[in-house]
């Protein structure tokens, strides 16, 4: 009787370390990619804000920027230095405006 219902049961099958890999790193690739799209896409509003003038709407969209490229860096997505220098290049347009 035990032996049947084993039997029954479908049983895992084995995948090779490499076909893991792969499956591993396509998700990893599709989450990176839209992340950055998003990093990106941020980015750009903070520039359109700063283009039309609005000073209150630039301050929020800085904040926006900060908080999705510190995150990038938790997330090990972006490296550090490539954030400092993202968010001192952004704050500099914020003043030199």
């Amino acid at each position: 009787m035990a032996k049947e219902e084993s039997k029954d049961k479908k049983a895992k099958t084995r995948r090779p370390s490499a076909q893991k890999r792969d499956i591993q790193s396509a998700k990893r690739r599709t989450r990176n990619k839209t992340f950055k799209a998003t990093m990106r896409t941020t980015i750009r509003k903070l520039e359109e804000a700063l283009e039309k003038g609005d000073a209150a709407v630039s301050k929020a969209q800085l904040k926006e920027v900060y908080s999705i490229v510190d995150k990038g860096v938790k997330y090990g997505i972006i490296k550090q230095n490539k954030a400092n220098r993202t968010k001192a290049r952004m704050t500099a347009h914020l003043s030199a405006k």
